[in-house]
């Protein structure tokens, strides 16, 4: 069942997306939407988008378009969970709901020539978000970063919309200067 708010939200992200081919126009469009969203989380979040495992953060999807332009994820992040260093081929925008979600940037030193090696990345800042926080990402250049929640932090729950159906995306192994494209699976709803 979709909650009113939630309807609302999706109906509005459709139409602000199309509305707005850029990535960065798109964003800044769709920001105010999630942080309403994040304020009504409470009428349409279920215990199935509360779902965790031990073993990694969880991705609980809410909401995939039939034509795959934009998807909406509750991910919970566990004490200590942490994705990999990754990028996402598409704009996004976050919104927190629960707990304290850190982001750790990294800068390509190195230009993108389409090589899947030879790429140079360099640590830059950190970014904590707490509940009620909104940010958002642009694919151009890619926004490479990794985020979770050290183990001395309680869990975090958080929101997330991309611009495409997000079940791929690239990580990087600094140390070896590569990347790959690798699947992600999330729970259905």
């Amino acid at each position: 069942m979709t909650s009113l708010a939630l309807a609302a939200f999706i109906a509005q992200a459709t139409s602000r997306s199309r509305l707005q081919p850029d990535a960065a126009d798109c964003v800044l469009a769709l920001a105010p939407l999630m942080l309403d969203l994040i304020d009504q989380a409470g009428s349409f979040l279920e215990p199935q988008h509360y779902r965790s495992n031990a073993a990694g953060y969880t991705r609980n999807l809410i909401f995939d378009a039939p034509d795959a332009s934009l998807s909406l994820y509750a991910i919970v992040w566990l004490p200590g969970q942490w994705t990999p260093v990754h990028d996402h081929g598409s704009w996004g925008v976050v919104g927190v709901v629960e707990g304290v979600l850190e982001e750790r940037s990294y800068v390509r030193l190195s230009p993108d020539r389409g090589a899947n090696a030879g790429i140079d990345l360099a640590r830059g800042g950190t970014v904590l978000l707490r509940h009620g926080a909104v940010t958002s990402f642009v694919p151009n250049p890619a926004h490479i970063h990794v985020t979770g929640v050290p183990a001395e932090r309680s869990r975090a729950v958080s929101l997330h919309l991309y611009g495409r159906t997000m079940s791929n995306f690239n990580i990087y192994d600094v140390a070896a200067r590569t990347r790959q494209r690798i699947e992600v699976v999330h729970n259905e709803s």
